[in-house]
């Protein structure tokens, strides 16, 4: 007789997006997702969802079978606070199933309109007196500061009713829940609005108080390594927290698409008792072709030290790189084309590209080429090309080379499938 494996409660997973492609790419694997509008956001960069099109937004997420949340956790000043309670009623109009907030005015305003609260990490929460806290104002859930250790998180969920989430896999920084002020004193953008320039991750020089400068090579000596638990998620689903999170709302949907189904797979394999060491390593080793700046556990086993710090790798330690080639012109839907403005390079029959917009996402290989109505094997940069697609694209949306250098010694190494699925999930838009 087949044994039958022993279902384990495992976490929702929560995906963060900024479009409706990012959307799309993790529909199939993430429980909820969590975005923002183009304002009171930490990423201020994502200006995509707008009042305007939050409605048919949150819809398109709840008709996926995803639960939406909605981020407004900046600092908020008098003069915000006008619309703060307008993106609160837009908040409330469109359906969404909680607001994420630290701020008391966009609390006491999204309660006040009956929506659900999730306390944001920014808040800092890191024990289980403060959980209750905000359990008694009205908050449905609190994300947990991501300074705290496995067996803190255990202690707060032993001694608190109210749902935890904590993060799993994404960018981490240097300062307390992000607090940080360096960017505003460098460059007068405020980290705490959204806007951080990421000094962290600038290469800086050693000084001495005597004057002395200390020469490192170009290290980076601000810059944490992103955080990835993949090899440690049995440990964290025994914490008994009620959510994960995925940080990387202005990555491209083809990581947020490899993420998402990473972690959808494991979880999927602690459910079911199946997680064993060797499907963590290989899907590790999967998400290290994403963009990242190197993989560490963050503060889950205890404070990090250099092992948390990427000394020797700029923004993205991937072997994976993506080159900005062009941008779209117009789409052909009968001949299954686009025109491309090659602006910054040309492309080759047999290049790898990726083609994304706000709605759009496809990978594939360059199939066919044709310039001025001939076929040719390659376009040089300047002009302007017809390439075969395989989905439909959009006018603006930006056209990357994909490359990967040979492996050279490097365990880790994993080639790119020739084809990939992506192109399918993004074709019904």
């Amino acid at each position: 007789m087949e044994k039958v494996r022993r279902q384990t409660p495992v976490p929702e997973l929560v995906i963060g997006v900024r479009n409706l492609a990012l959307l799309s790419a993790c529909k199939d694997h993430a429980d909820a997702v969590y975005f923002s509008l183009d304002r009171f956001s930490l990423r201020a960069r994502a200006q995509e969802i707008t009042r305007s099109n939050l409605d048919d937004f949150v819809e398109r997420a709840l008709g996926y079978g995803l639960r939406a949340y909605l981020a407004v956790n900046t600092v908020i000043y008098p003069e915000d606070l006008p619309d703060v309670a307008d993106v609160i009623v837009a908040a409330e109009s469109a359906g969404v199933d909680a607001i994420i907030a630290w701020d008391p005015a966009v609390i006491c305003a999204a309660l006040d309109s009956g929506l659900r609260v999730h306390i944001s990490t920014q808040a800092n929460v890191s024990n289980g007196r403060a959980a209750e806290f905000y359990e008694t104002l009205g908050a449905s859930r609190v994300i947990l500061s991501r300074e705290l250790n496995i067996a803190q998180i255990r202690e707060i969920r032993e001694h608190t009713k109210i749902e935890l989430e904590i993060f799993v896999h994404g960018a981490m920084c240097q300062a307390v829940s992000g607090r940080c002020y360096l960017s505003a004193y460098l460059l007068g953008r405020s980290a705490n609005c959204g806007d951080c320039a990421q000094p962290c991750r600038w290469q800086w020089t050693l000084h001495g108080e005597d004057g002395s400068e200390v020469e490192l090579g170009g290290k980076y000596l601000l810059s944490a390594k992103d955080l990835c638990m993949i090899e440690h998620l049995p440990e964290l689903i025994g914490t008994g927290v009620c959510a994960f999170k995925v940080e990387g709302r202005l990555r491209n949907a083809g990581y947020t698409a490899a993420v998402s189904g990473c972690y959808r797979e494991a979880l999927n394999a602690c459910r079911d008792g199946s997680y064993a060491p060797d499907q963590a390593q290989g899907l590790k080793r999967r998400l290290e072709l994403e963009y990242n700046r190197g993989f560490s556990t963050g503060f889950y086993f205890g404070v990090p030290g250099p092992e948390g710090v990427g000394y020797e790798s700029d923004m993205n330690a991937s072997p994976v790189r993506r080159q900005a080639v062009g941008i779209v012109l117009n789409y052909f839907p009968r001949r299954c084309a686009a025109a491309v403005q090659l602006l910054e390079q040309g492309l080759a029959v047999g290049d790898r590209i990726a083609i994304e917009g706000a709605t759009t996402y496809i990978e594939q290989e360059v199939e066919s080429l044709i310039v001025d109505g001939t076929p040719v094997s390659e376009a040089g940069r300047g002009g302007e090309v017809g390439l075969g697609v395989r989905g439909r694209v959009r006018e603006n949306d930006r056209v990357f080379r994909v490359e990967q250098p040979p492996a050279r010694g490097c365990s880790n190494y994993q080639k790119l499938p020739k084809t990939t699925k992506l192109v399918e999930k993004f074709i019904d838009w």
